[in-house]
């Protein structure tokens, strides 16, 4: 069993979800589920895919829930309760370079606050307070990227969805400066931008979308390494031929069950997110995480044992 991922079952909680559209989760949280990493060697070996690996979560925007908005610290912490998990969040810049988590152009859906993020300043965003998918607002305040990657560090995973207006230099800078670059994974969309990203931060993982055996080709021409790479394979079901041909370059893939398949999943019972994985996903990013976590703690191996990468915190 791969060290890394042997731990994982015994973290992952059995508990009961309501999967009903507009509902929010029952569940019975117990403690807190972190994942330390020391060094980016061992980020390497947790994103090298070996027969055994353990299927994973990626909160989309966090996992926003009823009172948790999204891209909000408190969010991280509330997914953390019931699974360890990947982080997925994205990075704004306000209109004096303060880099902070949104990810719409504008607060009006998510905060308290009107406008476009590029066009206000930290100090006015500061005064803002986070609304949750209803539209309820919350306590909780916008938080930097900064406060978010010194967060991560002995906590949780994290993959930074970088928007348009927002300087790679900055999010590298960042990573960097807060010494969680084995926390830290960035996002790309295209192979320029992700040659871009692996000329800065050479170190850093990267997800980056390959969907077909076209964009293995493209991205083997971009010269990044397999060892420096998570594959998001799209919002659509791949062929098992397809995510065996990722898992042979070593890579992980990562299927975006976000929008139609989460609600095929409300519809059809979370059982589905399973199928995902038997054909060979091996991270689901997902809007529903402690739904889907359920159903990936039943395909761990039962003779898991306990990885010291891996903290419940009680």
């Amino acid at each position: 069993m791969n060290k890394i991922y042997g731990g994982i079952l015994s973290l992952l909680l059995v508990f009961g979800c309501q999967s009903k559209s507009g509902e929010s989760a029952s569940v019975s949280a117990e403690g807190n589920h972190y994942i330390r990493l020391i060094n980016l060697d061992e980020t390497r070996q947790f994103y090298t895919w070996t027969s055994d690996r353990i299927p994973m979560v990626s909160a989309h925007r966090g996992g926003p829930y009823p009172g948790f908005p999204e891209n909000a610290i408190e969010t991280f912490e509330n997914v953390l309760k019931y699974t360890p998990a990947i982080i997925e969040l994205d990075v704004a810049m306000t209109k004096d370079s303060v880099l902070v988590l949104m990810h719409d152009d504008e607060l009006d859906r998510t905060t308290t606050g009107t406008g476009k993020v590029e066009n206000v300043t930290y100090e006015y965003i500061q005064g803002l307070f986070l609304e949750d998918n209803d539209g309820k607002k919350t306590s909780f305040k916008v938080p930097t990227l900064e406060e978010a990657l010194n967060w991560s560090k002995g906590k949780a995973l994290l993959t930074v969805d970088i928007k348009k207006s927002v300087p790679f230099e900055m999010v590298v800078d960042a990573v960097r400066e807060t010494e969680s670059e084995s926390y830290a994974a960035l996002i790309s969309y295209t192979f320029p931008a992700a040659k871009k990203l692996h000329y800065l931060a050479p170190e850093l993982m990267l997800s980056v979308t390959i969907r077909n055996e076209e964009e293995i080709r493209r991205f083997e021409e971009t010269g990044i390494p397999w060892t420096r790479v998570i594959a998001f394979t799209g919002i659509a079901e791949r062929k098992p031929e397809f995510n065996k041909a990722i898992h042979e370059k070593g890579a992980f893939t990562i299927l975006g069950v976000l929008g139609n398949l989460d609600k095929m999943a409300e519809r059809r019972g979370d059982e589905i997110y399973a199928s995902f994985v038997q054909k060979g996903a091996d991270i689901l990013a997902t809007d529903r995480p402690i739904e889907a976590a359920k159903v990936l703690k039943s395909l761990s191996p039962s003779n898991s044992s306990k990885s010291p990468y891996f903290t419940h915190v009680d």
